[in-house]
């Protein structure tokens, strides 16, 4: 259980609670709620930066909302703490993210005050939509429905398909834009620069004041005033502002900007914004990372900072185990910049995610020649294709769990056209505290089923460098997949000269007699421990890394089929229509009769936890293989 030092924090459970306070007392609630926040995520990681930017407006809006017969949804949830704290879950943060503790993002399951379950972002204005239509239709009249978004979300497609469809639907939904100029990294585009140049603009911002006194008074002023102000105020902002407004053209009143570090401000406007019907959007403008000066000032580096000293600041290190072992993504990101210095053929693509899959470093030392294209993963993938029909080679660096998204674009877009387009899946596999949204669990299926692709996955950093060596070759010519892990390999000296890896070829690791493991990935590295715990048991096991999941290696898999009895496959990703079953299918078709163990992800959601926890509770770490092998020898 967590120590709560605040004396107004520790009374309150949930929104009922809070509402018992007077408008005076909610500044310190912000800061009690602020403390709390940094005193338990200096020691138990997760989403820092983003949830203390909206403590003020998490605090007015279950201040003013009767929540949760009032639904909030709060995009993507790394901005969600301060509502997990405040809805009965403030006792037990202690255990958020960690292994069957608190989810780390929104979850139905979780609690009723948790709206909608959310993980990849853009998605709250059309749930909040959803939800607002079935309470028309249920002629729930009182009930109230708000989508939080950041600025970062709102460039994802889905987000202004939601917005288009709201407007014409005429549905009483509130969308406020929680405006911070950031999404894990800098916002980048087009709709960037507009949110910039209206929260500037001092001729808007004296207009909206003298907007919101006359908002906060409508109680006192005439039916007439009332009605004047609702249906004209957007013609006056863009008389005044000489242009038209984004929001107000999707048939949306638009409010602000407005301070989103006013709590007592916040309540007066959202209690106004409650009496007016119809789609609104409220633009506020907050600090990611507010109250933590370092945070405030390092936003990209204290999203997610890790373990801290909420004192100083300093972040304790996390790095990989072996002293100079890298993670993956910077293995991608450094051999990816030594490629494109030796093929200028080579373009960079990232859907906001530059830092985490270190194309950073590419975007700095050539930045005309890599590209951040925001929240859009589809746009990505077809803007990849683009490039290569003109000759370039993309390399379109998207995680595992978020290609999911574009994946008619994969298919309609390269696939079908057969471009020469190599998408760099990062956190392919089980990727820890972030849970069932974002695990890498699916591409090995998804992938392997789409004619044209070749579906590759190293096993470590040498192997990544090779295949991304590999995948940018003018022979190859093909999509062209590598998906690798979240965190670090195990290579310390992994920076050799380039190797071309034939494409559809495995290798053998180690020889042995009584049982051959198949591995794909990182799963090798679990293999090859497995094989070491066996020969101690006396049971002699031939390791085969395959490399390639599509095309598969006939050869190798003839050698393996006719000189052994007892197969097993292993692998971090669905064991339904992944590796194991390609290999399945590879026996039946040619006739062979093995008895084959299929090891990986099983048919249901995995949920957080560190990776070993995660890697155990699928059986597929080296005590999961070791015993796999002994039941199978034992039968």
């Amino acid at each position: 259980m967590v120590e709560v030092k605040g004396k107004l924090l520790e009374k309150i459970n949930n929104s009922t609670d809070l509402k018992k306070l007077s408008e005076d007392q909610l500044e310190a609630v912000c800061s009690e709620l602020r403390d709390f926040i940094i005193d338990v995520l200096s020691t138990n990681p997760g989403h820092f930066g983003a949830s203390l930017g909206v403590v003020e407006l998490t605090v007015a809006l279950h201040y003013v909302y009767n929540t949760p017969y009032d639904q909030l949804i709060w995009d993507v949830g790394h901005q969600a703490y301060g509502h997990k704290i405040l809805t009965g879950r403030r006792d037990n943060f202690d255990t958020n993210r960690k292994f069957k503790g608190l989810s780390g993002f929104p979850k139905r399951e979780e609690s009723e005050f948790d709206a909608f379950g959310v993980g990849h972002s853009s998605t709250s204005i059309s749930a909040a939509l959803g939800m607002a239509v079935a309470s028309k239709l249920k002629n729930e009249k009182d009930r109230k429905v708000v989508a939080v978004i950041g600025d970062g979300a709102m460039t994802g497609g889905m987000a202004f398909e939601a917005l288009n469809n709201a407007g014409g639907e005429n549905s009483d939904l509130l969308v406020i834009l929680n405006d911070n100029n950031m999404a894990i990294d800098p916002s980048v585009g087009g709709l960037n620069k507009y949110l910039l140049n209206i929260s500037k603009s001092n001729t808007y911002n004296r207009f909206k004041n003298d907007v919101w006194e006359g908002l906060g008074k409508l109680d006192g002023i005439g039916k007439k005033t009332r009605r004047f102000i609702q249906k004209n105020q957007h013609a006056l902002k863009n008389m005044i502002l000489k242009e038209n407004n984004l929001f107000e053209a999707f048939n949306f009143r638009y409010f602000g900007p407005v301070d989103g570090h006013d709590v007592v401000y916040m309540t007066k406007v959202l209690n106004a914004l409650k009496e007016i019907p119809g789609p609104k959007l409220l633009h506020v403008i907050t600090q990611k990372g507010k109250g933590f000066k370092l945070a405030e000032l390092n936003q990209t580096k204290y999203h997610a900072p890790g373990t801290f000293d909420k004192e100083t600041g300093e972040i304790y290190s996390c790095d990989c185990p072996l002293d100079k072992a890298p993670k993956f993504q910077n293995v991608f990101g450094e051999t990816l910049v030594e490629l494109a210095e030796q093929n200028e053929k080579i373009v960079g693509i990232t859907p906001a995610m530059p830092t985490g899959c270190s194309m950073n470093l590419m975007l700095k030392q050539m930045p005309d020649r890599a590209f951040d294209v925001g929240i859009a993963e589809q746009h990505a993938v077809t803007f990849s294709a683009g490039l290569a029909t003109q000759g370039m080679v993309p390399f379109c660096n998207i995680y595992s769990t978020f290609m999911q998204r574009a994946y008619d674009q994969v298919i309609h877009d390269v696939a079908i056209q057969n471009l020469h387009v190599v998408f760099c899946l990062d956190r392919g596999g089980l990727v820890g505290e972030d849970g069932p949204t974002h695990h890498g669990a699916f591409d090995i299926a998804y992938m392997r089923l789409i004619p044209n692709m070749i579906v590759s996955a190293p096993m470590d950093e040498i192997e990544l460098r090779n295949l991304m060596y590999t995948a940018q070759l003018t022979e190859v010519g093909k999509p062209f997949s590598i998906r690798y892990p979240r965190g670090c390999g195990s290579k310390p000296n992994w920076k050799v000269p380039f190797e071309k890896v034939e494409i559809g070829k495995g290798r053998k690791l180690s020889e042995g007699s009584d049982v051959a493991i198949l591995s794909i990935g990182k799963t090798g590295v679990f293999a090859q421990r497995a094989v070491k715990s066996l020969a101690n048991k006396n049971i002699s096991a031939a390791h085969y890394d395959l490399r390639f999941i599509k095309p598969l290696d006939t050869e190798l898999l003839k050698e393996v089929f006719e000189n052994f009895p007892n197969i097993i496959t292993v692998e971090d990703g669905t064991i339904r229509g992944g590796f194991g079953s390609s290999v399945v299918e590879f026996m039946a078709e040619n006739g062979y009769a093995s008895k084959i163990k299929i090891l990986g992800i099983p048919d249901r959601f995995i949920e957080h936890g560190t990776p070993e926890d995660l890697y155990k509770e699928c059986g597929i770490d080296a005590k999961g293989i070791t015993n796999a092998v002994e039941e199978m020898l034992s039968n």
